[in-house]
């Protein structure tokens, strides 16, 4: 049996030192998106914009070395301090691809949990499971 594209999903977890409600607002601050959304050593987020409204746009722009990897998408959800959902769309994902964040209290910390749906092919998936597994580091790191 082949597992088709739209079958493909994964789920990564991490617990940050800090409140929901930072957690949260992190994910759709411009400024804080650009200082986490690295998913790699020596990676950088020259350019951030966020619409953060159900409907609202979104384009991140990662930077490693030379090379600009544009991201966009749309917000789907958006439930204050415990849920962000939002399509994804690069040219490592498959078209409209899903990211869904929840966001609950921890010991002193929020767990975030995130799942991305529908990749192109197993090597996607992969390349985003290092990728998301950076960026939660990189979050974690802003709140250290």
């Amino acid at each position: 049996m082949t597992t088709q594209p739209n079958e493909l999903s994964l789920s990564i977890s991490k617990v940050i030192q800090a409140t929901p409600d930072k957690v949260y607002a992190a994910w759709l601050d411009p400024r804080m998106l650009a200082q986490f959304m690295t998913p790699g050593p020596n990676m950088t987020c020259p350019q951030v914009e966020t619409d953060p409204r159900v409907g609202g746009a979104y384009k991140v722009v990662m930077r490693d070395g030379e090379t600009d990897i544009p991201h966009h998408g749309t917000y789907l959800e958006l439930t204050p301090y415990s849920r962000i959902a939002f399509t994804w769309n690069s040219p490592h994902a498959a078209p409209d691809s899903e990211v869904h964040l929840t966001f609950a209290p921890e010991g002193d910390g929020t767990k975030v949990e995130l799942t991305h749906v529908k990749f192109k092919n197993e090597d996607s998936l992969n390349g985003h499971k290092a990728g998301w597994t950076g960026i939660l580091e990189a979050l974690a790191g802003q709140f250290a």
